[in-house]
C-alpha cells in the first residue's frame, strides 16, 4: 500500500452524495496514511444516499469558505447526481477544482462527480470516466469519455460509480502518493 502519510486530502461533498463513494474513498486514504477532511457547505453533517434512498450522513469537517487552497495536496469529488448537480453550481467548489487543476494537483472524481469537473472548466481535451448518463455532457465539454472503470490522464482519475470502488481507490491512491513526496512550499 502506498504511504499517503505527508498527505492532506480534501474530500469535497454536500447533501446528496452517494453515501459508499465517499465513505470507501475516505477509508482507502485514512489506511494509507493520509489526513482526510470532508469539506461542505454548512457546518454539521451532509446526507448520503445509496441510489435513490436516504442512507447514513457524515459529519463535515470545515465549510467551504474556511478552507485555502494551499492546505490541501489533493481532493477527492464522490458521486451521487444531487451531491454533484449542486455542487457544482457552487462557485467556491468551482474555484477550489480550477486551482487544484491548474497546480495540477491530484484530484479523484467518481460516479457524476465529472459534472463538478466541467463546471470547472478542466475537461477538455481530457480522457475521463464517469456514469454513463452524463457522457454526453462530458464530450459536449470537450472531453475524450471512455466506458472503462478507472482512468488516470495527468492529475485526474475518475471512475464510473460504486461498482468500480475497488479500482477507483487502487488508481487514486497511486496517483495521490506520486503527489505525497515531501516538497518545499
Amino acid at each position: 500500500m502506498s504511504d499517503l502519510h505527508q498527505m492532506k486530502v480534501a474530500i469535497i461533498a454536500v447533501d446528496g452524495f452517494e453515501e459508499s463513494e465517499l465513505t470507501e474513498p475516505k477509508k482507502a486514504l485514512e489506511k494509507a496514511g493520509a489526513t482526510v477532511e470532508v469539506i461542505s457547505e454548512k457546518k454539521g453533517t451532509i446526507q448520503g444516499f445509496k441510489h435513490h434512498d436516504k442512507a447514513g450522513k457524515v459529519r463535515v469537517d470545515r465549510i467551504l469558505d474556511e478552507i485555502h487552497i494551499d492546505e490541501y495536496d489533493a481532493i477527492m469529488l464522490p458521486g451521487g447526481a444531487l451531491n454533484a448537480d449542486y455542487a457544482r453550481a457552487l462557485p467556491r467548489v468551482r474555484q477550489i477544482i480550477f486551482e487544484m487543476d491548474r497546480l495540477r494537483k491530484p484530484i479523484a472524481a467518481i460516479c457524476h462527480a465529472p459534472w463538478e469537473l466541467i463546471s470547472a472548466e478542466v475537461v477538455t481535451g481530457r480522457k475521463i470516466t464517469s456514469w454513463h448518463t452524463i457522457q454526453d455532457d462530458l464530450r459536449n465539454a470537450g472531453a475524450q469519455w471512455v466506458d472503462e472503470e478507472v482512468v488516470v490522464d495527468q492529475n485526474l482519475v475518475t471512475s464510473r460509480g460504486p461498482q468500480d470502488l475497488p479500482a477507483f481507490n487502487r488508481e487514486m491512491i497511486a496517483l495521490f502518493a506520486k503527489e505525497a513526496v515531501p516538497q518545499s512550499r
